[in-house]
């Protein structure tokens, strides 16, 4: 079990420095959509490692609510990432997509996170989200 902790924080270590050295920083891209056909789409995904693209709803506030949708994305950049709605969004309703990790849960390839968990929660590098808020149209 040590070993493969240890490798996997290797790997981590390594997919992070590789994409920083390469000038990828970490970022999502997206912009409004219509939602009507149950799903969303980041146009471009840069992750220092596997994990998801959260779709959270938000509001003028711009905190991360509820998780409205959720998707695998892997290490590295990543283009036309789509999301399956798991419940109704109206049109003119705001909608934060987010890089999280695979990282902290008890299962690898299950999304595992609930709003404020450790588990499969928000990447932040240097402190911050990986996000970038659209509208439902």
């Amino acid at each position: 079990m040590k070993r493969f902790v240890l490798t996997a924080a290797a790997i981590v270590t390594a997919g992070a420095a590789f994409a920083a050295s390469h000038g990828m920083a970490p970022m999502v891209e997206g912009m409004d959509q219509d939602v009507s056909g149950g799903t969303v789409t980041a146009s471009k995904i840069v992750a220092p490692e596997n994990g998801w693209l959260v779709v959270h709803r938000t509001d003028s506030e711009m905190k991360p609510g509820p998780v409205v949708a959720h998707a695998p994305i892997r290490m590295g950049e990543t283009m036309d990432v789509t999301a399956i709605l798991t419940e109704e969004v109206a049109s003119g309703e705001m909608l934060m997509l987010m890089v999280h990790s695979e990282a902290g849960g008890m299962k690898t390839g299950i999304f595992e996170y609930t709003l404020g968990a450790k588990e499969d929660g928000p990447i932040k590098p240097d402190g911050n989200l990986v996000m970038k808020v659209i509208t439902a149209k």
